[in-house]
């Protein structure tokens, strides 16, 4: 566990060792939000890293006899 101090502008610098294990660069937008009294903060991704993250999952739906 890492300690850090927030500035009078309210600001935090992330420990480059957290950094480097979420790849977290300069100028990467992170997504901070309030969960059960504590703060969280999840890195935003680009979208373009998303794609074929679903590749070869399996898509067929078992429908009711009266739904085809």
């Amino acid at each position: 566990m890492q300690n850090v101090t927030v500035s009078s502008k309210y600001q935090v610098a992330l420990p480059k060792i957290i950094c480097k294990s979420l790849d977290i660069h300069p100028g990467q937008k992170v997504q901070v939000f309030l969960y059960n009294n504590r703060i969280e903060m999840i890195p935003v991704k680009p979208i373009k890293e998303a794609r074929g993250f679903l590749k070869g999952i399996d898509t067929t739906i078992i429908r009711e006899k009266d739904r085809i």
